[in-house]
């Protein structure tokens, strides 16, 4: 009988979620936590779940034992991700993967299944709903053992019981203690329970052309870049100098978004009610000077208008983001690119700031619990892994003992001129406060962006554009007031 309640309490708090949508505001309660999870993941352990003398992370021969999982768990291990990044890793660089082929591999026994289907409209959150409705009665095959989520939707999953907290899977605070805070507070549900892992953090920095840095601002020194974009009021007189040059700042508004929405003090909803907060209008207003002054563009994010900034022909002296930014969506692979001749540089900008990340999430039900305990640990918490996700990957990782090792180290990215950017990363994540995300991030953060080009591009006014984003708003989440 109680299966059968806590059932009708995860179909109530997904079917909310969905009727929500993208980020919207997630039902379900966590005082009432999965009997099942934990007996399970303290069968698996073969220790009470909250012990700490052997959660220390794996060996690769402990690791091959805890691959092997137990009699009782299953022989399938079910991913659910959105691309191939999670999968890359887990092949590279997780003791004892094979490689099967492009939707399944081994590990031990126990074969993986990956099921990748792409975010674009919600088709992958869409295809979560849909499968974590059913968890409860699959069969132990078909189950959810893993999946992952980003920053912008998390809290509308580790805000139910259909993501496990950590502790019941067996991992400390000890265990995780290496890691960034923000990485935790992200997956942290309503009631202070962790309820997922990274390997990565996703600080931001501002990558500069090294070509205009020199030609407009006399030097392409990180420190002395930094000079001309500490601030904001500095950043837009720089601006000037670089339109003065031929160049625009950005190649569009959008570009510094995240920047302004990452600095907030206050959150999007307060009290059922939708909330502009100062540093979002100062985006706005800096915006509509640097459109109106031909210093950047109003182009969407990933279009190809905007992408022509990657090649020196593009003229645009800076973008914001991360590691993952730089190496793997700035066409660094791509002969003739400002990133194939190592020609981008680092430094801080104006704010710290983080974009995207992914957490590993281990779903309510699953029968692999050891397996999916030892899979976070050695990819969040294995200082030798941690090293060469760095050295292969290029990425900035969860564990502030190896970035600080890395960052006095002979490692260097190509793509940055040699660089080594790891301090300058670790400075921004330091400052990161994400005290006010809420579970209307994305939806708000979209619809805003959407409504203000048309304010940027003069074919509304100001409050004509505000108008439009509380309409927009409203269709999306009917409960909220204005």
């Amino acid at each position: 009988m109680k299966r059968r309640i806590v059932s009708m309490m995860l179909v109530a708090a997904m079917g909310a979620t969905l009727l929500a949508g993208c980020g919207g505001n997630a039902a379900g309660s966590n005082d009432t936590k999965s009997d099942n999870a934990k007996s399970n993941a303290a069968e698996a352990t073969g220790s009470d779940a909250t012990a700490t003398d052997e959660n220390a992370p794996a060996t690769e021969a402990e690791s091959t034992d805890a691959q092997a999982g137990t009699s009782d768990e299953g022989k399938v291990l079910n991913i659910y991700c959105w691309n191939e990044e999670f999968k890359s890793r887990l092949t590279d660089h997780y003791p004892g993967y094979t490689e099967v082929d492009a939707t399944t591999g081994t590990i031990g026994d126990v074969i993986v299944k990956w099921n990748i289907t792409p975010s674009d409209d919600m088709a992958y959150q869409n295809n979560l709903d849909a499968t974590l409705l059913k968890q409860v009665d699959a069969a132990a095959d078909d189950k959810i053992d893993i999946f992952l989520v980003e920053a912008d939707y998390a809290l509308k999953y580790v805000d139910t019981d259909y993501t496990m907290a950590v502790t019941d899977l067996g991992i400390t605070d000890a265990d995780l203690s290496k890691q960034y805070q923000y990485t935790k507070d992200v997956v942290t549900d309503s009631n202070g329970v962790l309820k997922g892992v990274s390997w990565q953090g996703c600080p931001g920095v501002l990558f500069y052309n090294r070509d205009a840095a020199k030609a407009v601002l006399g030097s392409d020194d990180p420190a002395e870049v930094q000079n001309y974009v500490k601030d904001w009021d500095t950043f837009n007189d720089t601006a000037k100098k670089m339109k003065d040059a031929g160049y625009t700042i950005t190649s569009s508004a959008n570009d510094t978004y995240r920047v302004y929405s990452n600095n907030v003090t206050s959150k999007w909803v307060v009290d059922g009610k939708i909330n502009i907060d100062d540093n979002i209008m100062k985006w706005v207003d800096d915006s509509k000077e640097l459109v109106d002054a031909g210093e950047t563009g109003t182009y969407e994010l990933w279009s190809d208008d905007w992408k022509k900034g990657f090649y020196p022909e593009g003229n645009v002296f800076c973008y914001f983001g991360p590691a993952w930014l730089v190496n793997f969506s700035m066409a660094a692979d791509t002969e003739g690119s400002i990133g194939y001749n190592g020609g981008w540089g680092a430094t801080e900008g104006p704010q710290g700031f983080f974009w995207g990340g992914t957490w590993i999430c281990a779903a309510t039900g699953t029968d692999n619990p050891s397996l999916v305990k030892d899979i976070m640990l050695q990819m969040t918490t294995n200082d030798d892994v941690m090293k060469d996700i760095i050295e292969k990957d290029d990425d900035f990782v969860n564990n502030q003992d190896v970035i600080a090792e890395m960052a006095d180290s002979s490692y260097s990215s190509k793509i940055l001129g040699g660089q080594n950017p790891l301090g300058i990363y670790s400075s921004g994540v330091s400052k990161l406060d994400l005290s006010n995300l809420s579970s209307y991030d994305q939806g708000c953060n979209e619809e805003f962006q959407h409504a203000m080009k048309n304010y940027f591009e003069g074919s509304a006014t100001k409050e004509e554009a505000l108008d439009l984003f509380y309409k927009s708003v409203l269709e999306k989440y009917p409960e909220l007031t204005y």
